[in-house]
């Protein structure tokens, strides 16, 4: 088995267009979830989200390209360039036939399914755009990006709900680990924040009006948001040839199934997934020191959340720090996970614990410390990043600093 790196980082979300703009706004506890602005928006119950603002395509993309990319796949080669550019490696002869892209994506290019409805049942159109079906299809964003990077070696897409990062990045870190690649693209991407995505997620009865406050006992629902994480994952001997800047390893991974509901979360899958990211690791409870957790701010997902991790972790449970980032970017749903690796990052990194802001009361049933409020200096050696998605299906990944 090969050890794998992560040589590469790039993001936009509502925190921010940039990976520096984003930890700063970690580091500083904003918010990035507001007011919603885009059409039909007065005829939705839920009018807020952690919407990308400023992002302009007309100014990073020619007009064809447009009529290709849905905005999914516009947040994902934005952040594709960035990771690529950082890591510095350039994509030709047989590391570009061996190397790949393997992305998350829950929905792929919603805005598009929600303009073309609107164009035929609405407006009474009979017909579409001839590209509507490569815009909107979920392999779009990691085929948009293979073109562009030159990469020919195996791409695909994920999609497994809220885990659909984690699950991709665990594919493309096998393929790294195994010597099926010397270095993968990797991450995720989601824009669901149009009025038929918001309108579906109404219907669960799970959204917050006013605010994301995971863990806090009187937290009322999650909160959307939109934007793309991508990272390059590379062998470390190929990174450490070349001179590569490493931001942190990649050290394990595990998934699994609550084969209970499509729904309701389960303590037992997301435990087993916990500890099979470890024992694949090689690591003991002892040695982690932050947990990114899944912590979407509803009831279920918290508590249940919370006793999975005391079970796993035991007496130590009392001295990890475990945030949600979702409190300040929103849930980026099959995106989020990728988003989300970036506070494991920081911690590793730079040693600075992304807090869980909008924390307001102290609740019995998730006794772990969720940083409130404020970010917080700790050295950290070993980070786990957790995703938990409907249909029961979970993905943690482990991560050592370098």
């Amino acid at each position: 088995m090969k050890r794998v790196v992560v040589t590469g980082a790039g993001t936009i979300n509502s925190l921010g267009h940039s990976v520096p703009a984003t930890l700063v706004a970690m580091r500083e506890g904003k918010c990035g979830i507001g007011d919603l602005e885009f059409r039909d928006v007065d005829r939705l119950s839920i009018k807020i989200g952690g919407q990308v603002r400023g992002f302009e395509a007309e100014g990073r993309f020619n007009r064809q390209q447009i009529s290709l990319y849905d905005r999914f796949t516009q947040f994902t080669l934005t952040a594709a360039k960035e990771a690529i550019d950082q890591s510095g490696l350039e994509f030709g002869g047989e590391l570009a036939a061996k190397s790949g892209v393997v992305l998350g994506t829950a929905g792929g290019g919603v805005s598009t399914w929600d303009d073309n409805y609107r164009s035929v049942y609405e407006d009474g159109k009979n017909r579409v755009h001839p590209f509507v079906v490569p815009k909107l299809m979920n392999n779009a964003a990691a085929s948009h990006v293979s073109m562009q990077h030159n990469l020919k070696g195996p791409s695909f897409t994920v999609s497994t709900a809220c885990a659909s990062s984690n699950h991709a990045m665990a594919q493309a870190f096998q393929m790294v680990r195994t010597g099926l690649a010397p270095a993968m693209v990797t991450g995720g991407s989601e824009s669901m924040l149009c009025f038929g995505g918001v309108k579906a997620w109404e219907g669960l009865r799970v959204m917050s009006k006013d605010a994301c406050r995971p863990f806090s006992a009187n937290r009322n629902g999650m909160v959307q948001g939109e934007g793309a994480g991508i990272f390059v994952f590379e062998e470390y001997e190929h990174a450490h040839g070349r001179g590569a800047d490493i931001l942190c390893e990649v050290i394990g991974f595990a998934m699994s199934s609550d084969a209970a509901d499509i729904v309701m979360p389960s303590k037992h899958g997301a435990a087993r997934a916990i500890f099979g990211a470890m024992k694949d690791a090689g690591i003991n409870p002892e040695e982690v020191g932050y947990i990114n957790a899944h912590g979407t701010g509803t009831a279920a997902n918290d508590k249940t959340e919370c006793a999975a991790v005391a079970d796993v972790f035991g007496q130590h449970a009392d001295k990890l720090m475990m945030s949600s980032t979702k409190s300040m970017h929103g849930h980026l749903i099959g995106g989020t996970g990728a988003v989300e690796l970036l506070s494991c990052i920081m911690a590793l990194r730079d040693g600075v614990i992304a807090p869980t802001i909008g924390y307001q009361e102290p609740d019995p049933e998730c006794a772990i410390d969720v940083v409130p409020n404020e970010a917080r200096d700790a050295k950290v050696e070993v980070a786990l990043s957790n995703a938990f998605a409907f249909g029961g299906l979970n993905a943690v990944l482990a991560l050592r600093s370098v």
